[in-house]
């Protein structure tokens, strides 16, 4: 890969339609995996989705959000059953709270042996929320430059080049948190830690990062735009220092609008 050339990147797991009840209503396309990669295809980065959705209208307006924004879904198996849903309910001081989960057909979702192989020719592949992560992470370590995983909602570091953690608002527990992920495994790991900004270590090096001001609208899916920017930061041959930065600035403009992304919610009203 040139200096100037874009990496690719496939992001594996889950997808879901986030349904905002209360002071904000409407429905978004999103998820963990599903998020990265297309934060990552913004970026301009060859960017596939690998991942479960029904063979329902809900997995069809997944299908048709991601080939609108040049995302490659050949990797993503359409299932009999439910698409995921997310329930999101907004306070009148705008506080989102998630009130339910239903996983739908992503509870069953594990790439097939061709799909692995597909993996293996991007540049990096990023786990979010998969069962049996440690079975893929065992199969794709040596086959891929660089895999990294979002070990919020997926457990395990081992095979990791970068482990993605969080740590809430609590910037005092993340020297802990990283410290046990490096420990476990991974070769880098980096928490976030909301408005505190967010951390990194190497087992050499502790790195801190200041959140990047913003006005808040929204927090859905800041967290996957900072593990997109980082991954596009690093990919690009920037420091770890950098990538933090860049992955701060990322999540910030992603707090500025409702949903993970830009995009037009079903029935949406408020703010």
């Amino acid at each position: 890969m040139s200096a100037t050339a874009k990496a690719r990147v496939c992001c594996v797991g889950d997808n879901t339609i986030d349904r905002y009840i209360g002071a904000t209503t409407g429905s978004y396309v999103g998820g963990n995996a599903l998020n990265v990669a297309v934060q990552l295809r913004r970026l301009g980065h060859a960017a596939a989705y690998f991942g479960a959705v029904g063979d329902d209208d809900d997995g069809r307006r997944i299908l048709h959000a991601l080939r609108s924004l040049d995302v490659d879904v050949t990797g993503v198996t359409i299932v009999p059953g439910r698409t995921a849903n997310t329930i999101v309910r907004v306070t009148d001081e705008g506080d989102r709270i998630f009130d339910k989960e239903e996983y739908g057909v992503t509870l069953g979702y594990a790439p097939s042996d061709a799909d692995i192989d597909r993996m293996s020719e991007f540049d990096a592949a990023h786990l979010g929320f998969i069962e049996r992560p440690e079975v893929l992470r065992d199969k794709m370590f040596s086959r891929v430059a660089l895999l990294s995983q979002d070990c919020g909602v997926s457990p395990g570091f081992d095979h990791l080049n970068v482990a993605f953690c969080s740590c809430g608002d609590d910037p005092g527990a993340a020297k802990e948190v990283l410290s046990a992920a490096v420990a476990s495994g991974a070769r880098l790991a980096v928490a976030t830690c909301g408005a505190a900004g967010s951390a990194s270590y190497d087992g050499a090096h502790y790195r801190s990062m200041s959140a990047v001001p913003t006005t808040v609208v929204d927090t859905t899916g800041a967290g996957d735009s900072y593990i997109a920017g980082f991954l596009s930061g690093l990919l690009s041959g920037r420091s770890v220092e950098d990538a933090m930065h860049t992955g701060a600035e990322l999540a910030a403009l992603t707090c500025t609008h409702v949903a993970a992304w830009p995009q037009t919610g079903e029935g949406h009203r408020g703010g």
